[in-house]
């Protein structure tokens, strides 16, 4: 699996760290997504899923 996310779309909502805190975080400054792995360990898949699925600007790309 690969992930990237778009920050120029994201809105900060936060769907993202509340699916999936291994996998991303957000800056401090405005709330913008922080990609904190590209490649996911197996156990940590389904969050990053979930997290593009809950994205409301679907500002995450899953490649499987």
């Amino acid at each position: 699996m690969k992930v990237t996310v778009d920050q120029d779309k994201c809105v900060s909502s936060g769907q993202c760290v509340l699916n999936a805190t291994e996998v991303f975080d957000q800056r401090d400054s405005d709330g913008v997504v922080v990609l904190l792995e590209t490649n996911p360990p197996a156990d940590q898949e389904d969050n990053a899923r979930r997290a593009a699925a809950a994205c409301p600007a679907q500002a995450i790309y899953v490649e499987e």
